[in-house]
């Protein structure tokens, strides 16, 4: 596609997702305004895993003229063989042009199987289905939200369900942790 787009622009477009700014830009004047709005301005954490990067880039270069005291945390899989649909595991994927590294005040490593979990924790215990690249944020987010609890403090903390779980409905995603618990 890349090439037809090359040789022949009048006919073909390549939209380029990891390398078009307007992937970040679309974030930075959207999303990042859709949660200042929608938290009226008392967001305190931002939590995006890094897929293209566009969502966790545009969001948190927003935030710096927003509020600078906005912790933006990004989420990525633990390792490079995960069970996470559309994330990257950064230090081992081909890194997106327009990530930047420098913007992330924590970067947090997600477990495929604590996703896993926390998708079947939200599907059965709230019918929330949602996939584990949501999950994987939601259990970031969860974390954080722990942590601000120990500490007393009180914090909103706004995070992306970005999937679906039609991937995940199968008989065998909802019953295998159950039957490794008792054969262990």
């Amino acid at each position: 596609m890349r090439q037809l787009a090359a040789e022949q622009p009048h006919r073909y477009f390549y939209a380029d997702q990891y390398g078009n700014r307007n992937n970040w830009l679309a974030h930075y004047h959207g999303t990042a305004e859709e949660i200042w709005r929608q938290t009226q301005g008392h967001i305190t954490h931002f939590v995006a895993g890094l897929g293209t990067s566009g969502t966790f880039v545009g969001t948190t270069r927003r935030r710096h003229e927003l509020s600078p005291g906005i912790q933006c945390i990004s989420m990525q899989p633990d390792s490079s063989f995960n069970g996470f649909e559309g994330l990257k595991h950064m230090a081992t994927a081909i890194v997106p042009p327009i990530y930047d590294p420098t913007l992330a005040d924590r970067n947090v490593e997600m477990p495929t199987e604590r996703a896993y979990s926390m998708a079947k924790r939200l599907g059965r215990m709230q019918g929330v289905l949602v996939g584990v690249s949501a999950t994987g944020a939601v259990a970031t987010a969860h974390d954080i939200a722990e942590e601000e609890a120990h500490a007393g403090r009180d914090a909103v903390i706004v995070t992306f369900l970005c999937d679906s779980a039609d991937k995940y409905l199968s008989e065998r995603f909802w019953t295998e942790h159950q039957e490794a618990l008792k054969a262990g």
